[in-house]
């Protein structure tokens, strides 16, 4: 069942964004479009002197920058991400599809079922995003790899010069999605016969050429910012308004709720605006929101009462649960965990338990079932609001 967001629109969230889509709630949105980070092995910057500059983030990675816990979660509860992750070539690999697939896995939660997933990447990455993108949407939800090609920079003499992203596309349901083919056709080509004429059938019947211009295909010739262009940041991997532009028209409506999990310098949020449709974003740095604050006033020229918040915010679509220590959470924990604790692994009577929240209340975690687990005094205190594998480690299980 659809539910209404629980944030207003307009809100820019600074903080890691997998705590904040937790406490989103579910089937909310209709169009999620992110551009994470490619494990490219670099550090970005932004230009000094450029509107970004302060923004900055590392795109390398190793099993320090993931919460272990999270590979035993994908390996008890997603068995074919699992199989992704197993296909890892290198730690930094590793890492990064964890990191990735916790996420992705949020991301399809909080989709409508109408809703559809724009994932922008590059060859170094794209193989594992779209076996981890089949195993969370499903293969038959798999809808296009768009292809943005661009031109200008450097030319190579030691392989093909490299001049394309990928843009993978889902869908949540194959039988349902928005689609709006006539809202993104482009001119046709000067050359073309059936542009100036149109075309008869053998059977006597003419086709006239759509005023509109011919429905877009899958490879996108967008040229990427001038570096003298109004709507350049300074942020080092900017992409152009023309291309989310196009993604927002092709899937979303008017009033459609528009999501970029990894907002960067804000052009999703800055798009989504323009063609009047809702929006929310995160950013782990605070100059995301100071730049959809700025680069909206600068195109509209007024301020539009953007909500900055840095706090998680609280589902309401997950009705009335019992409290997480109640008699019942506790006797169906207690009957699965066998009546042990799931730290130590030491077996207690029932009053010796306690009620713990795996995915901790601060991050985002609630008091469904399958987010509790029984720990006994000690094991509770050591782990406080921490993931279980600092528990672990504290314990010496790991």
């Amino acid at each position: 069942m659809e539910q209404k967001p629980n944030w207003s629109n307009k809100t820019i969230f600074t903080g890691d964004n997998l705590p904040v889509m937790r406490g989103m709630n579910s089937e909310s949105v209709d169009l999620i479009y992110l551009d994470p980070p490619f494990n490219s092995k670099r550090d970005y910057a932004a230009q000094i002197g450029s509107k970004a500059v302060g923004a900055e983030f590392k795109d390398t990675w190793t099993l320090d920058d993931i919460d272990v816990e999270w590979i035993n979660l994908i390996e008890q509860s997603q068995p074919a991400l699992h199989r992704v992750l197993l296909a890892a070539t290198s730690n930094s690999d590793k890492s990064y599809i964890v990191y990735m697939a916790v996420r992705l896995l949020e991301m399809h939660r909080v989709l409508k079922p109408t809703g559809s997933i724009y994932l922008h990447c590059d060859p170094t990455m794209g193989h594992y995003l779209k076996l981890m993108l089949d195993s969370v949407f499903g293969r038959k939800n798999f809808r296009n790899e768009i292809v943005w090609h661009y031109t200008g920079g450097g030319r190579s003499k030691s392989y093909f010069s490299k001049k394309h992203d990928l843009v993978f596309w889902y869908s949540v349901s194959h039988e349902q999605c928005t689609f709006n083919i006539d809202q993104i056709r482009v001119p046709y080509r000067e050359s073309s016969g059936y542009a100036k004429s149109g075309i008869r059938h053998k059977n006597g019947k003419k086709y006239l050429p759509n005023p509109k211009g011919t429905p877009v295909d899958d490879v996108w010739a967008i040229p990427i910012i001038n570096p003298m262009a109004k709507e350049r940041t300074g942020y080092p991997t900017q992409k152009p308004l023309a291309l989310l532009d196009r993604i927002i028209k092709a899937s979303s409506n008017p009033g459609d709720v528009v999501f970029d999990p990894f907002c960067g310098c804000a052009t999703t949020l800055v798009a989504a605006d323009d063609l009047d449709r809702r929006w929310v974003g995160v950013d782990i740095s605070p100059k995301a929101a100071e730049l959809v604050v700025s680069r909206i006033e600068d195109r509209q020229g007024l301020f539009r009462e953007i909500i900055h918040r840095t706090d998680i915010p609280k589902r309401s679509d997950l009705g009335k649960l019992p409290p997480a220590a109640s008699p019942s959470n506790r006797k169906t924990l207690y009957g699965e965990q066998g009546g042990s604790c799931a730290g130590c692994q030491e077996h207690f009577q029932p009053q010796h338990l306690e009620v713990d929240h795996i995915i901790a209340r601060t991050n985002g975690g609630t008091d469904h079932l399958q987010n509790l687990q029984l720990l006994c005094g000690h094991c509770n205190r050591i782990k406080g609001d921490r993931g279980m594998e600092y528990l672990r480690v504290k314990l010496g299980l790991s």
